[in-house]
């Protein structure tokens, strides 16, 4: 019975993690709209993995590759900003009919489902906080469920967070994916641009981060 109050527990975390409008919702609802459920959903499925990663981090007690993590927050930031700066200029630059009358070999060829999935991931692993975030929930877990941590509990409350997260980029692509075919040149422009410009403004947002943390 613990075992199900731990995924029931892991699949929240999942969500919590997941939800935050950031720039990685952005990006996987700009891909659905711009080409189609599935690529989106495999947008999402990066954010997943880079969930899995720190959530087995934490979860199993990977104390030192946690500490290497810490130790390289800053190097991690620069990458994750400068991957911001540069989705968010391709979001912005994008031209409006991209998703519009192009037969599915012609997507596939513009935007490879692999390659939508590695980039996400490469986007949410460069982001050290989030192992701080499954840090702190992880351990608010403990505190509930009250018992020692076991490798069957850890990889419960793993698998709990992936369900969570998954479930999250599935219904957001679901949604996302039934306004498809009524938006317009006009709307995809409006955001394309919005989007461009907001995850540019997060990328800058980490720069900024790091300039006051550094001086």
């Amino acid at each position: 019975m613990d075992y199900l109050i731990i995924i029931f527990l892991g699949f929240f975390i999942g969500l919590i993690a997941a939800i935050p409008i950031g720039p990685v919702n952005l990006l996987v609802v700009r891909r659905t709209l711009a080409y189609d459920s599935l690529h989106g959903f495999l947008s999402g499925l990066g954010a997943v993995l880079a969930d899995a990663v720190y959530a087995c981090i934490t979860a199993f007690g990977f104390t030192a590759l946690a500490q290497l993590i810490k130790g390289h927050s800053t190097a991690l930031e620069i990458i994750g900003g400068l991957m911001l700066l540069y989705f968010g200029a391709r979001m912005y630059l994008a031209p409006p009919d991209v998703r519009l009358n192009i037969d599915q070999a012609q997507e596939s060829k513009t935007l490879p489902l692999l390659r939508a999935m590695m980039s996400t991931f490469a986007l949410a692993v460069t982001n050290p906080a989030t192992l701080l975030a499954f840090t702190a929930m992880f351990a608010g877990v403990a505190g509930v469920v009250g018992q020692q941590a076991s490798f069957y509990g850890a990889a419960f409350l793993v698998a709990g967070v992936l369900a969570g997260s998954t479930f999250w980029w599935f219904t957001l692509t679901t949604i996302t994916g039934l306004f498809h075919r009524h938006i317009d040149d006009r709307v995809m422009a409006i955001i394309n641009k919005v989007s461009g410009v907001t995850v540019t403004l997060f990328g800058l947002g980490v720069f900024a981060h790091l300039f006051l943390r550094v001086f």
